[in-house]
């Protein structure tokens, strides 16, 4: 068994993944969301939205995230938050997962493994 809390003082974490168990599909959560415009090659990222509100930007599309709202993020994707409530919280789940698959836009626009 593992067990884990959130930690109101990080921006976001992840719980467990194919990094410290069996589990297949790495398991996060933000309380705030993340202004990085990025994407990713391979992975989905799935947004399960618990609580307050985030103003999310894919493709170019704005849209507000709200409690209750499921958001499913396809490969190649550009996407970035762009505000959220102080109350906000999603968890994320990343799949297939694929290590070093998320590549950063620059403000240039150039792109960027991370």
């Amino acid at each position: 068994m593992q067990f884990f809390s959130i930690d109101k003082r990080q921006p976001k974490g992840w719980f467990f993944g194919p990094w410290n168990s069996e589990v297949s599909v790495p398991v996060g959560y933000a309380n705030e969301g993340i202004a990085e415009e990025h994407y990713h090659q391979s992975m989905f990222e799935i947004y399960l939205v618990v609580q307050g509100q985030s103003v999310i930007v894919v493709n170019g599309i704005e849209m507000t995230l709200r409690q209750g709202d499921v958001l499913l993020v396809e490969p190649n994707e550009i996407h970035t938050f762009v505000s959220s409530s102080e109350d906000y919280l999603h968890f994320v789940l990343h799949t297939p997962f694929v290590k070093g698959d998320k590549v950063v836009v620059s403000q240039d626009g150039r792109d960027f493994a991370s």
